[in-house]
């Protein structure tokens, strides 16, 4: 299956910044769907979804959002913000004159993929959300403090893979290829050896971040394209509580929970791919 590495150059007050993007089937193919990926992940996450969706007849754009995999680092570390990425990825699609996409988002993807849904005139149609809401309880972000950022040196690639399987056990049961895929994609080279692929200063925005929850039920309220939610049947950061009231508020998302999965399922497992293909149609 046809997939290319590109980057688009953001434009006006965004100028300087590149955002990598892995480019799959055709570019003519009458449906698209947009990729985004978790906090400290990155677009080729999604390399087995992406396959099964093109197989479809579907054109999927993987994207890096800013200061991870292929994209820019900022220079300047308080622009490492959601309201930041979702004018980013805005100005993304509307440069690659996209409308009517449907958003795949992992965690942090799925707040980016909200906040364009919820617009007035938003790009989405339709919108995948995997392992997040719109309320996130303090407790939660405890365990995203101890890896966010984190600027750890490897020895090789087989260390940067153990440090994946531990502080990623929530993406669930995965092949022991499926892991390196993560690991190779996850990391990059330099001259002190193997370091994870994303700028650490991400980290600086979210210095407090365990300080309150997140609650974004207005912006939830606001959105009203079709949604599915998926969630890890042993996920603490989309509880079963929220998932539950998702059904009865906003776009009153079809959900979908995922055994032997916390945060976030990794959607390589095939039942976990045939679940969003069967939910977004032949």
């Amino acid at each position: 299956m046809r997939m290319t590495l590109e980057k688009m150059a953001l434009d006006g007050p965004f100028a300087g910044i590149e955002l990598g993007y892995a480019d799959w089937g055709a570019p003519a193919a009458g449906r698209v769907a947009v990729c985004v990926h978790g906090l400290t992940r990155n677009a080729r996450d999604f390399d087995p979804l992406a396959e099964a969706l093109a197989g479809r007849g579907y054109r999927v754009i993987a994207v890096d959002v800013v200061g991870r995999g292929r994209s820019s680092w900022l220079p300047d570390p308080k622009g490492y913000v959601v309201p930041q990425y979702i004018a980013h990825l805005s100005r993304f699609l509307a440069l690659m004159g996209l409308r009517g996409v449907d958003w795949i988002g992992t965690s942090m993807g799925g707040i980016i993929g909200m906040g364009l849904a919820a617009g007035d005139e938003t790009p989405i149609g339709r919108l995948v959300l995997n392992d997040i809401g719109p309320f996130v309880p303090r407790e939660a972000l405890v365990n995203i403090q101890t890896y966010l950022g984190l600027d750890l040196g490897f020895s090789s690639l087989e260390e940067v893979e153990q440090h994946l399987r531990m502080v990623h056990s929530g993406f669930g049961r995965l092949e022991d290829h499926q892991w390196r895929h993560l690991a190779e994609h996850g990391s990059r080279r330099d001259e002190r050896g193997w370091r994870l692929h994303y700028d650490p200063a991400i980290r600086i925005p979210y210095a407090d971040l365990t300080g309150e929850d997140i609650d974004l039920w207005p912006i939830w309220d606001r959105i009203a394209c079709p949604t599915l939610v998926l969630r890890g049947a042993e996920s603490t950061l989309l509880t079963e509580a929220t998932a539950q009231e998702m059904q009865h508020r906003g776009p009153k998302a079809t959900l979908v929970t995922i055994p032997e999965a916390g945060h976030a399922p990794a959607l390589m497992a095939a039942e976990q791919i045939q679940t969003i293909l069967r939910w977004l149609g032949p």
